[in-house]
């Protein structure tokens, strides 16, 4: 099965769990090609049979790299086996605190909207945490996230190199074998 992920990643969550996704389907006999949206073109997707999409979350926006993918390529994505994601550090501290209007909330605006708003049909979709580094974010975001830092500490977070790493690991890796499930069922 050939498959590409495309990303878009802020702090650097996004492009660890795109290639921790890549890892684990090409462990189940995929082909992956993984492209930071950031850095490299895509021009053209018609020989892949899986596509996926993931961006990394900042302000409740996706980065504009795989939001601008997405635009590109929305018709063929729509005969396409697709699956979004996307990396949230502060969604780790809504399942901590079983916030479960917030992760709903997040789940609609980051996933459910994303794929209405270009005719998607995700066979599978996915909100990862992610990483939170306070020496990369410009002040407002520091001090909104910056505000959560004892919220991340109390989940059992710790803080390494100014940085809060929420991802987990084996839910992604979880989540990377029920997709290809899914794709040969």
């Amino acid at each position: 099965m050939k498959t590409l992920i495309v990303y878009g990643s802020r702090y650097g969550a996004t492009t660890g769990t795109s290639e921790e996704i890549a890892k684990t389907l090409r462990e189940e006999g995929f082909t992956v090609q993984v492209v930071n949206a950031k850095e490299e073109k895509v021009d053209d997707i018609s020989e892949y049979e899986l596509i996926i999409v993931g961006s990394g979350m900042k302000i409740d926006r996706w980065t504009k790299e795989p939001e601008n993918f997405l635009k590109k390529f929305r018709k063929k994505l729509a005969k396409k086996k697709v699956a979004i994601f996307v990396s949230s550090g502060v969604q780790a501290i809504y399942e901590y605190e079983g916030n479960t209007e917030a992760m709903g909330r997040a789940w609609r605006k980051y996933l459910k909207e994303k794929a209405e708003k270009y005719s998607l049909n995700p066979i599978a979709m996915a909100i990862f945490g992610g990483v939170l580094n306070f020496s990369k974010m410009g002040w407002m975001a520091r001090k909104t996230v910056g505000q959560l830092w004892r919220k991340f500490e109390e989940a059992g977070f710790e803080k390494k190199n100014e940085n809060y790493d929420t991802r987990d690991w084996d839910a992604i890796q979880n989540w990377a074998k029920e997709l290809a499930r899914k794709v040969r069922a």
